[in-house]
């Protein structure tokens, strides 16, 4: 039998249509200007599509030893911190799901006050000093190792799994971890995949962080040196640069193609875990 097609559903599809366009407008933009001839990008007129298309600034970028330095930086930070922070939001969230812990309950309310309250910048900046984190790569990775917010939901999700599968577990002599290594994270993939990439993206787009706790520009984050680069149209009035090489470049389309460079590879992963992101985001947020 068809399904019949609603008004509710045409209006639907139409408002999201609206809104995709609406988000997906900015990167065509980009993307279009880019590659776009000097002529047309200076007498602005790129909309949707390219005119007079060359790849000179996409070439200058990766040519740029900066690029390609703050590259390896954040691929850096990504892996080590997106791993670091897994294994302690995992250890930490196993232990809280777990009944028998003891002041259990008083450890949440001290995690969830932390979610309510901070610091601030400056006792955070003086922290990280006090250990010699300053001009460090673990000044970018310890202090956002654990969001509160992500340990929450994947503590919710472990309390979803069937206790039996665990007493199952230390019946045939599994130990805490046993039973974490062994039940609890193969059910987890979800939940993992999707706070994992929560991570990889909080890590990838920070660049505050370098702002304030790095001076050494061997150590600078991609998105620093996009944003160093960015700049240079903000303090100066020039149409063509040449901060990217020896070859005049126009400024419009060199700022967008560094731009594009940083957001892509990012983008390019969630297809790959897409399946697993609805399930995992939902999963650990059906019980309080």
């Amino acid at each position: 039998m068809r399904k019949r097609i609603s008004l509710f559903d045409i209006a639907n599809v139409l408002l999201l249509g609206i809104f995709a366009c609406c988000m997906l407008f900015p990167f065509i933009h980009m993307a279009a200007v880019s590659i776009s001839s000097a002529e047309y990008v200076t007498s602005n007129r790129i909309s949707f599509w390219p005119k007079g298309i060359h790849l000179d600034a996409y070439k200058s970028v990766l040519k740029d030893n900066r690029i390609l330095l703050g590259y390896k930086n954040t691929l850096i930070y990504v892996t080590v911190g997106t791993t670091l922070s897994l294994i302690f939001t995992t250890l930490g969230a196993y232990a809280l799901s777990r009944k028998v812990l003891v002041f259990g309950r008083t450890l949440m309310l001290l995690i969830v006050f932390t979610m309510l309250f901070s610091g601030g910048l400056i006792p955070n900046y003086l922290v990280v000093r006090s250990y010699g984190l300053l001009d460090t790569r673990w000044a970018i990775i310890l202090p956002s190792l654990v969001s509160s917010y992500f340990l929450i939901i994947m503590r919710t999700f472990f309390q979803g799994i069937p206790s039996e599968l665990e007493e199952s577990g230390k019946i045939d002599g599994l130990s805490d971890l046993g039973n974490l290594w062994r039940i609890v994270l193969p059910l987890s993939k979800p939940v993992m995949m999707t706070i994992g990439l929560f991570y990889a993206v909080q890590v990838w787009s920070n660049f505050f962080s370098a702002l304030i706790y790095i001076r050494d520009a061997s150590l600078y984050p991609l998105q620093v040196t996009i944003r160093n680069i960015v700049l240079i149209g903000q303090v100066s009035d020039t149409t063509v640069t040449t901060a990217m090489g020896d070859k005049p470049i126009v400024l419009e389309s060199l700022k967008y193609a560094v731009i594009l460079v940083g957001t892509l590879p990012i983008l390019l992963i969630y297809p790959f875990i897409q399946k697993h992101f609805v399930q995992g985001a939902t999963l650990g947020s059906v019980k309080g």
